[in-house]
């Protein structure tokens, strides 16, 4: 196992969850040291050869490849490639028993927490969460700055995105719910920032994970 906490930024795409893990790798949470593990970007990167990952074979990227491809997310037989990408970089971080790693698109849905679950022990859950009106705005804005250049933000691509977030991810937060991991929902609006939002998790009503 990772020696090191983790914390699930779960939302659907537009919500902000990138920008989010970004302000949290530079100004912690609770306390704790945060490193913010982007899953998408993290492929993305290893997809172009910017991130390495030598364990990984070439059947291993041609999948990495056709799931940037289509959208498609890494079904439980594919963990170990989402696992060697995690290891990787958690060791690149040099993470310790103190610090905490911001998964964001990392697990996509419930058979993928049980494979997580053998890695790393998630202790809370943030939910940001918005209706699909809220999302297709923030886009159409680019209220959290972060989707500039994004050749994927057209309309049927946002609804497909948002039909596999529905059927896929919210039962992934209702499954750690059920566990006993507290779930921080927070109701996101179209101009809500990250500052905004850290400045909510960081009052007395929020705190950390018992």
């Amino acid at each position: 196992m990772i020696c090191a906490r983790a914390i699930l930024l779960v939302g659907p795409t537009g919500a902000g969850k990138t920008p989010l893990g970004e302000y949290l790798e530079a100004n912690g949470l609770w306390g704790r040291r945060c490193a913010h593990f982007d899953f998408g970007a993290q492929l993305r990167a290893v997809a172009a050869g910017g991130i390495v990952v030598p364990e990984l074979s070439a059947e291993d990227l041609g999948v990495i490849r056709r799931s940037l491809a289509t959208g498609a997310v890494l079904e439980n037989e594919q963990f170990h490639i989402a696992e060697k990408i995690l290891r990787g970089f958690a060791g690149r971080w040099r993470l310790g028993e103190g610090d905490c790693i911001i998964l964001n698109g990392l697990p996509r849905h419930v058979g993928q927490a049980k494979d997580v679950d053998a890695v790393l022990a998630v202790e809370a859950v943030i939910s940001l969460e918005c209706t699909a009106e809220v999302v297709y705005e923030r886009i159409r804005l680019n209220s959290a700055g972060d989707r500039t250049g994004r050749v994927d933000d057209d309309v049927a691509a946002i609804a497909r995105k948002l039909e596999i977030f529905a059927h896929r991810t919210v039962p992934l937060v209702e499954r750690y719910q059920w566990s006993g991991i507290p779930v921080h929902r927070i109701t996101i609006g179209v101009l809500d920032t990250p500052t905004k939002i850290h400045e909510w998790l960081s009052s007395p009503r929020a705190g950390p994970a018992a």
